[in-house]
């Protein structure tokens, strides 16, 4: 195997966006195809100027040349190249002041080109990474629950930050600068092929040996970047993970063990980092090196040209001293533009290494269908069936098997059953964040598959365990999702949420800053804040998935008393593994293996010394009563979730 196979190799092994980035083809074509063409104009104004530019940047060497042989020496008559004989001065000095009009003037409108490709590209660039970004992020937003499943924060974070950066490095720098390169290489050599041909093949002989030792270089760099965006993700994701979960780490005592493993993900990028600045570092000097040889052979030639007045060896003809300076600054202002090559060659294949991943993001197949042809789901009653519901997770062992139940409008349902069981299950398939292998959900008799997910979804509240608060102010979060509401719906939300009254006394009542995902308020407050929220919002259809889990009793009481004022009147789903939250429901559904193994109100479920009675007796800490055959049961499930854990 080869070098470059067994890096990509290597590079495949650890990145988690492999499989999407063998799907990408010529990803730099794709990019300023799709996301160019609505700028060509910024493009075209930044390349008309560049070349402006550079030819202006050239004059002032030719203008040098000329005066020597024609002014200084006297050697050659004086003229200017594409201007006729006759609109030039006769006067020496006045031949002498125009050259000097000409480069100040070369200086001053090439100042003023230059403003103009610097603003071309910058926009081209800047214009262009905004889109990408947003479609980016758009794309992240529709694709099924299940990629995140294997996908960790700070990898996605880093495809949305540092990659979509690495494009418009390259964008901006990088195109700006190959531009210019190629503006002064052909430039400067079709002016030294004109001034001397001969010489001019000496000065340019370099150019294929840089050719050849560029492509070595793509050759080799291109797998080490690749697994370099990927160490760059791998990093982001453990330091998200740590930052996330800081007060963990303080109150385990583990800072040590977390500064290792910290140190581990930054010593893999380091290695990884260092194999591509490897290459670099001996690729630069390789080609400054070749650059500089053809720049010592044209001093050589020439200056034993002009010193000894005949031409050397095979060459023929005269070499004037004022061309002779000429072909030195110019073979020199060659030798930095070609060593910059290594650079913009370098950023190429950043950029690249980077679209492939943004790319392979955006052709996700795990994107949910369209369903702008799909109709709006109409709720009349809020009545739930699902019918027949089997579900498995990209076709692996199913989660749910033969789910049929139904839930007629403002009744309450609770899903019950050890965990694993498959109750989070049954309610994503409810909110479309999953469609089901087999049978169907309706709602009013419609198939929630048929409808479209923005109705669907508005039509129903969510109050997770989580109580997730974005940064902002208590009102902001209040309001998500119902940006319109006026401060006195809010106000009376939060009464309904039992959550006015610990607002008034937070030190800018509704306008108070809740901090990162809402740290300086407690579990109850937060988890208060997002009942308002569902309140505010006043959906046909809630879900209650284990909203009072994580609080105290006296918090509990308070957080149950607010919902009982949301769920009155609407038809709700509830999760919970306090079975005394859930005791009143309408209805109750046992899950175990995802499979309803029992159902009925909570009376007729104790009564039946089922699954049910027994996760009762469990909470009512009647241990030693339960029958061997639950506790084996539960030792199994347990071993199979750590096992799947792992």
């Amino acid at each position: 195997m080869s070098g470059v196979e067994a890096g990509s190799d290597e590079s495949d092994e650890d990145d988690p966006f492999a499989e999407q980035r063998e799907r990408v083809d010529d990803p730099m074509r794709r990019l300023v195809g799709e996301y160019g063409r609505p700028y060509w104009l910024s493009v075209a104004v930044g390349i008309a100027a560049s070349l402006g530019a550079r030819l202006l940047d050239l004059l002032p060497t030719i203008l040098l040349g000329i005066a020597i042989d024609s002014l200084f020496q006297g050697v050659e008559p004086f003229s200017l190249p594409l201007v006729p004989g006759a609109w030039l001065p006769s006067a020496e000095v006045d031949q002498f002041f125009l050259v000097i009009g000409l480069i100040t003037g070369s200086f001053v409108v090439g100042a003023g080109f230059h403003w103009l490709r610097n603003w071309g590209f910058n926009s081209f660039a800047q214009d262009i990474q905004h889109d990408v970004r947003t479609d980016s992020y758009d794309t992240m937003q529709r694709l099924n629950m299940s990629f995140f499943a294997d996908k960790q924060t700070g990898e996605l974070m880093s495809i949305l930050s540092n990659d979509v950066n690495q494009l418009e490095r390259f964008l901006n720098d990088g195109l700006n600068s190959a531009f210019r390169l190629v503006v002064m290489v052909v430039a400067i050599a079709g002016y030294l092929l004109y001034l001397n041909p001969q010489l001019a093949l000496v000065a340019l002989s370099p150019v294929p040996l840089i050719a050849v030792f560029t492509y070595i270089f793509i050759k080799k760099i291109q797998p080490k970047y690749a697994a370099v965006r990927s160490s760059v993700g791998t990093v982001n994701s453990r330091l998200e993970n740590n930052l996330g979960g800081i007060q963990v780490i303080k109150s385990s005592n583990t800072e040590s063990f977390e500064s290792g493993r910290v140190d581990d993900v930054s010593r893999d990028y380091y290695e990884t980092n260092w194999g591509a600045i490897t290459i670099r570092i001996r690729f630069f000097p390789g080609l400054q090196l070749i650059s500089g040889a053809g720049f010592i052979l044209t001093f050589l030639v020439g200056g034993f040209w002009v010193f000894s007045g005949s031409a050397p060896g095979p060459f023929t003809g005269t070499l004037s001293t004022g061309e002779f300076v000429v072909f030195i600054l110019f073979t020199q202002q060659l030798v930095w533009p070609m060593a910059q090559f290594g650079q913009i060659i370098n950023m190429y294949q950043r950029a690249e290494a980077s679209a492939e991943r943004i790319f392979g993001l955006m052709d996700e197949t795990a994107l949910l269908e369209s369903d702008s042809e799909t109709d709006e789901l109409a709720v009349s009653e809020g009545r739930v069936d699902y019918d027949n519901v089997s579900f498995s997770y990209e076709n692996d062992q199913p989660i749910l098997d033969d789910i049929d139940f139904t839930v007629d409008g403002g009744e309450t349902l609770a899903l019950v059953g050890p965990t694993g069981a498959g109750k989070s299950t049954v309610l994503k398939l409810l909110l479309r964040l999953y469609d089901v292998d087999e049978g169907a959900v309706r709602i009013d008799d419609q198939d929630i598959r048929e409808v479209s997910r923005t109705s669907l979804r508005q039509s129903i509240g969510y109050v997770g365990q989580e109580s997730y608060l974005f940064y902002g102010t208590v009102k902001d979060n209040i309001a998500y999702g119902s940006f319109d509401a006026s401060d006195e719906e809010i106000r009376e939300a939060a009464e309904a949420a039992e959550a006015h009254t610990f607002i008034q006394n937070l030190p800018e009542g509704y306008d108070t800053m809740v901090g990162e995902r809402g740290v300086k308020l407690s579990g109850g407050q937060r988890q208060r804040l997002c009942i308002a929220r569902a309140m505010l919002e006043d959906p046909d259809i809630l879900i209650l998935d284990e909203a009072t889990s994580d609080v105290d009793t006296e918090t509990e009481m308070l957080i149950q008393r607010s919902l009982d004022e949301l769920t009155a009147d609407r038809t709700t789903f509830a999760i919970a593994h306090r079975l005394s939250t859930i005791k009143d429901a309408d209805q109750i559904v046992v899950l175990e293996d995802g499979r309803i193994v029992e159902r009925g109100s909570h009376e007729e479920l104790i009564g039946s010394d089922g699954l049910y009675a027994h996760l009762w007796g469990v909470q009512a800490g009647e241990i030693d009563s339960l029958p061997e055959e639950f506790i084996e049961r539960a030792s199994r499930r347990q071993a199979r979730t750590e096992a799947a854990e792992d």
